[in-house]
């Protein structure tokens, strides 16, 4: 059953504090064919030590400086071998140990070119914050603000190869618009695994500066008309809306 190789990919700077318990996460999966590789931005502050410890275990390591985590996520693309790809940030964690195994298994399928999951969002004490529950996708959701939680984004790596990477011209909006061009736009088929895949480490509370949020709602508005999201002043209100229902 582990035929299938899996790149996850892992972007970091100066994630000293949270590198070890991504690298973990990644070790303590029952699925034995992953290629984990790290993608780190030229980290000062003992990260790249942290890593050297676990050299065994992860396949590649690059440290230099990036245009950011876009950028760093287009390079570990590149280096991957394996036919599925996915990312998985510094501070996040897979919430069991069969999470790839069944990831493999729903890409066994032929069928299955994108999958996506469930997520939680946990507050330092490790109590949940916010469950994101998916849905089953039907074509037309993007119109409605609905997006898959980019952690739990996994495809094939050949669909990099034939729809492009994330453009970095879309700033924090370059995860949504690639989940937009790939499933929304290019209708590939998709896969929803509905179980939480990832807990998402949230370090406190976010002090977003009012003009850094009026360019991140640009941004979105920006890579939903690039991607032909139908009403995309509605879908943008949708998709701020689905957030505040994250917490009940």
């Amino acid at each position: 059953m582990h035929h299938l190789k899996i790149s996850v990919v892992t972007v970091c700077y100066n994630a000293a504090s949270t590198i070890e318990r991504c690298i973990q996460a990644v070790m303590g999966q029952c699925y034995s064919n992953i290629e984990h590789i790290i993608i780190d931005g030229g980290s000062t502050d003992g990260t790249l030590a942290i890593i050297e410890q676990y050299k065994d275990t992860v396949a590649r390591v690059v440290s230099e400086p990036d245009k950011g985590i876009y950028d760093a996520m287009n390079k570990g693309i590149a280096l991957a071998t394996g036919e599925v790809v996915g990312m998985l940030n510094a501070d996040d964690v897979f919430a069991y140990e069969h999470a790839l195994e069944d990831i493999a298994r729903a890409f066994e399928d032929n069928s299955t070119v994108i999958l996506y999951a469930d997520l939680n969002y946990l507050k330092p004490n490790g109590l949940v914050l916010r469950k994101w529950v998916s849905g089953r996708y039907k074509h037309g959701m993007f119109s409605k603000g609905w997006m898959p939680p980019h952690p739990t984004f996994y495809c094939r790596r050949d669909l990099y190869k034939q729809l492009g990477n994330y453009r970095l011209d879309f700033g924090t909006a370059a995860d949504y618009e690639l989940m937009a061009r790939f499933i929304h736009l290019k209708k590939s088929p998709v896969f929803y695994l509905e179980r939480v895949v990832i807990n998402m480490n949230t370090g406190g509370v976010s002090n977003n500066s009012y003009t850094g949020r009026a360019k991140v709602l640009f941004l979105d508005l920006k890579a939903m008309y690039k991607n032909r999201v139908k009403y995309p002043l509605i879908a943008l209100i949708l998709k701020r809306l689905r957030k505040i229902k994250q917490f009940f």
